[in-house]
C-alpha cells in the first residue's frame, strides 16, 4: 500500500495484514504517515536487506506488528531481529522459490521467524507478478506455517482453493501486483472480491 486513501478504503475491507515496502528502489516504496486503521489489521512492514536499528525504527514509528524480511538476511540477523523487538511481533522470512528450490535452506530459518512466505523467483525481491509451480511445495518438509505469494489474483483462486485442500500448513494467501491500478494503488472492488471469495473458502 502507498496512498493515504487508497489505505482507508482497502482498510474498511478488514484484510488481516496489511503491507509497505520500506526498500527504496520499489515503484511502491512508502514514505508516508499510515492513517488509522483498525486494531485487526496487522501493519506489516516490507524490508530488502535493511539494517536492525532502521526496521526497529520503522516499526516503532508506524507501530507495525510484522516485519517481512525480502532480502538475503541471514539466519544470525534473524536471531538479532528477534532479540531486538517485542516478541509479539511477527518475523515472516521470503524465499523465492524456483523448480530447484533447495527446501534445505529452511531448516536454521525454522526457530527465528514465525512465518515463511514463499514468492517467485525473479530478478528483484518480490513484486514479480508471477506464479511458481505450486507442485514443488509437496516436497515442502516443515510444519511450519507460510504465506503463499507470487502473481495471484482473482483468475488463480480455483486453483489456490485446490492448495488450500492438501496437508500443506499455508497460514495466509499474499496478493499484490494483480490487485493493482498502478504500482501501490490497490483496485478496492477486487479486494472486495477476494475478500468474499476467501471467507467463503474460509468457511467450506
Amino acid at each position: 500500500m502507498k496512498y493515504p486513501d487508497n489505505i482507508l478504503e482497502v482498510g474498511t475491507l478488514l484484510p488481516d495484514y496489511m503491507g509497505f515496502i520500506f526498500w527504496e528502489k520499489s515503484a511502491r516504496y512508502f514514505d508516508a504517515v499510515i492513517p488509522q486503521l483498525p486494531e485487526s489489521i496487522k501493519k506489516t512492514g516490507v524490508f530488502v536487506d535493511e539494517t536492525i536499528e532502521n526496521i526497529i525504527s520503522k516499526v516503532e514509528i508506524h507501530n507495525l506488528r510484522a516485519v517481512q524480511l525480502h532480502g538475503k538476511e541471514s539466519v544470525e540477523f534473524c536471531v538479532n531481529l528477534k532479540t531486538s523487538l517485542a516478541a509479539s511481533i511477527e518475523i515472516i522470512k521470503v524465499f523465492s522459490v524456483a523448480d530447484d528450490f533447495d527446501f534445505a535452506v529452511l531448516a536454521p530459518f525454522e526457530g527465528v521467524c514465525d512465518y515463511f512466505l514463499f514468492d517467485t523467483k525473479g530478478k528483484l525481491p518480490g513484486g514479480n507478478g508471477t506464479t511458481f509451480d505450486w507442485k514443488v511445495l509437496e516436497k515442502y518438509p516443515s510444519k511450519k506455517p507460510f504465506f503463499l505469494s507470487g502473481g495471484i489474483g482473482l483468475n488463480e483462486m480455483d486453483a489456490v482453493n485446490e492448495i488450500l485442500k492438501t496437508n500443506l500448513p499455508i497460514y495466509a494467501i499474499d496478493v499484490n501486483s494483480k490487485f493493482e491500478i498502478e504500482p501501490g494503488l490497490k483496485n478496492t472492488n477486487d479486494v472486495r472480491t477476494i475478500r468474499e471469495l476467501s471467507l467463503i473458502i474460509k468457511n467450506k
